[in-house]
């Protein structure tokens, strides 16, 4: 992945799809800015833009539950970012492995 060729959208970020590298389960949908990718690019571990927040965050850097990154991919139209990575730990605040635990549905049907 060249890093010189992300698109970044108009707030200067671009969506992060974390997945697993072994089980290949989504774990999360973050974002990063130029700041972010290249810390995560650096130390091999994931960084992201808090949009909530305002600022840079290490996942991990708190609950100790860190990402290293095995491997990143750019989507086609280079505006997506796939992040390949061993977890240590649940990926997501609520502690569960990954943040996608909800099913979708409306009246019973998806």
């Amino acid at each position: 992945m060249n890093a010189l060729e992300v698109k970044f959208d108009e707030k200067g970020l671009v969506p992060a799809i974390v997945q697993d590298a072994e089980t290949k389960e989504v774990l999360t949908l973050a974002y990063m800015n130029r700041e972010s990718l290249a810390k995560t690019l650096e130390t091999r571990e994931t960084w992201f833009w808090s949009r909530s927040r305002q600022e840079l965050w290490h996942k991990g850097a708190t609950s100790g539950n860190t990402q290293t990154v095995v491997e990143m991919k750019l989507d086609c139209d280079r505006d997506a970012v796939l992040v390949l990575v061993n977890p240590k730990g649940p990926a997501c605040h609520t502690g569960t492995i990954s943040c996608f635990t909800e099913g979708v549905s409306e009246n019973g049907r998806i």
